[in-house]
């Protein structure tokens, strides 16, 4: 003969006490015999209100009002007076259902004392040990048992940490009662009436109560940490769907979630909006006979949270904007895509843009960081996304404007870099492992070559550009390098600019690629030597080109 369940609800409220009522009377008409406590806090017109809409219902019963702090052990005190009250008034309760005013059921009562009558004396209570696994999000852990909380950590949160750090310097500590180990878990729990009776009526009770009243948060280790000394069995894991933020907080849930709280199959769900209607019309959902042993399966909704979580915590990856701007070193990747970085190549070939957009697949701009203008593919008045082509609107945030170009398009974003343009980002594009980086040190010095400028000013020039692309290097060649960075030397380049080419387009656009018979027009070489040998004779040592021969030609250059 199978053992008859009968439950009773510890139901505890504060406000939106007309959806409360609406609770009690789903409890109540599910055959459970319920007791109500109201904080006193909660205004008065609302609670006679309250009163008078369930005073049709006989199995209630009306716990004497309390002020009740979040934190404080008047949460744990209200509790042990309505569940005293409820073991009172109904003697053939068997098990004890902790709920709130925002907790809504999702499934018939029936179906959960069906669940409770397969689990004979199982206490369904989150207990975990404090000692070996940090169960608090953002909050104080072992500490809670060790130090004292006399203020509330909501209205005196300068006192409270003021205490706490005393308490520390000191080293004031307290030890948990005899007998004792701390446990911590959800409030909302569901206990057989053999062990809740124990923990009310432990001959031990004044001193627990006594420890634990300076204790911080009580109601979340109160009865987690009692039920450990009393039940005989425990089920670490609440009937209740209460899911937190990474803050700490309970998620809140609307009407747009009825389908994933009915396939969760979950007794209860809280917290839910008190405006959800739809929900209050749903739920209790009877599902018929088939469903009646479902065994309640939040992972479900446990996943979508987690993500949420990942989302709110990360963002999508690269996204800058107002409302998130992550810390330094915090970002779910510092650009939302793939890009390229390629320095020095149009310094050699006049033509490079449009040679390369032909050969891959993305969108092959100009030097985007030129100091006198924003260089973006086919020159347009009005760049993608609505970017500012004047380089006043780029140079106020240059984070901003390389990570919005990225995440408008799907399409790898190049650019042309160079040591005349804007060095802003250095840091910032070497330490992305979105960015692909190709370097042809010192080819800037050609255009200076063919520029035909005063010497005397190519010279102040090419120190000046000499300076600024050594220091680059050496960021590049950092041990804090995440890029895909390649270096060059033009010397290097010049003497296989074919075979480096196709590398580049290949890293640019992988896959199988043909060899190509001919590259662009490269600019002419043959003075380069001589050149930079004029350099060296006007006192500036060109460390960046490698070896071209000063005795390749004796033509004069004209001062």
């Amino acid at each position: 003969m199978s053992e008859t369940i009968r439950l009773g609800v510890v139901f505890l409220c504060h406000n939106e006490l007309d959806v409360a009522a609406q609770m009690v009377r789903i409890w109540h008409d599910g055959g459970a015999g319920v007791a109500i406590h109201v904080d006193s806090r909660a205004d008065e017109v609302s609670y006679q209100t309250m009163r008078q809409s369930l005073a049709d219902l006989t199995d209630v019963v009306w716990v004497e009002r309390r002020k009740c702090e979040w934190g404080m052990f008047s949460m744990v005190e209200a509790t042990q007076a309505a569940a005293t009250d409820l073991l009172r008034r109904f003697d053939n309760v068997t098990h004890v259902f902790a709920a709130s005013g925002s907790c809504l059921p999702l499934r018939p009562v029936a179906e959960l004392c069906d669940y409770l009558r397969r689990h004979p004396r199982v206490d369904f209570i989150e207990s975990v040990s404090a000692q070996d696994v940090g169960w608090t999000v953002g909050g104080l852990n072992i500490e809670r048992f060790e130090r004292y909380f006399p203020v509330s950590w909501r209205k005196r949160r300068r006192l409270f940490d003021w205490l706490v750090n005393m308490q520390r310097k000191f080293r004031l500590r307290r030890r948990m009662p005899r007998g004792l180990a701390p446990h911590l878990g959800s409030q909302w729990w569901c206990l057989t009436r053999q062990t809740l009776d124990a923990i009310l009526t432990d001959q031990r009770r004044s001193e627990f109560d006594r420890f634990f009243r300076w204790t911080w948060i009580p109601d979340e280790c109160y009865f987690q940490t009692l039920a450990r000394r009393h039940s005989s069995r425990i089920e670490s894991r609440s009937l209740t769907l209460s899911k937190f933020d990474f803050r700490g907080r309970p998620y809140t849930f609307y009407g747009d979630h009825a389908e994933m709280l009915s396939l969760s199959r979950c007794f209860v769900a809280r917290k839910v909006w008190p405006g959800a209607r739809d929900l209050l019309s749903r739920f209790p959902e009877d599902r018929g006979p088939r469903a009646l042993r479902d065994e309640p399966d939040p992972a479900r909704i446990e996943r979508l949270i987690n993500l949420t979580v990942t989302r709110r915590t990360l963002g999508r990856p690269g996204l800058y904007m107002q409302s998130r701007f992550p810390k330094k070193d915090r970002e779910n990747g510092k650009t939302a895509g793939r890009y390229a970085l390629l320095q020095g190549f149009t310094d050699l070939f006049p033509e490079f843009e449009t040679w390369l957009q032909a050969r891959v697949d993305a969108d092959v701009h100009g030097h985007l960081f030129a100091r006198e203008s924003v260089e973006f593919s086919g020159r347009p008045a009005i760049g993608p996304g609505a970017l500012s082509t004047h380089p006043e609107s780029r140079d106020y945030d240059p984070y901003g404007f390389l990570t919005s170009l990225i995440r408008i398009t799907d399409r790898t974003q190049v650019f042309q870099y160079g040591p005349r343009d804007l060095q802003a980002l250095n840091w910032f594009m070497v330490t992305d492992p979105n960015a692909v980086i190709r370097v042809i040190t010192g080819a800037w010095v050609v255009p200076l070559m063919h520029s035909g400028m005063p010497f005397d000013d190519i010279r102040h020039i090419a120190a000046r550009l000499q300076r600024t692309e050594l220091t680059q290097l050496g960021v590049l060649r950092s041990v804090w390098v995440k890029a895909d960075v390649e270096i060059w030397e033009l010397a290097d380049f010049v003497a296989r600019p074919a075979a480096i080419l196709q590398r580049v387009v290949r890293d640019l656009t992988p896959g199988t690629w043909p060899l190509y018979d001919q590259y662009p027009q490269l600019r002419d070489l043959d003075q380069l030597g001589r050149f930079l040998q004029r350099l060296r004779n006007a006192g500036l040592q060109p460390r960046l080109m490698g070896d071209f021969p000063a005795t390749r030609s004796e033509q004069e250059w004209n001062v």
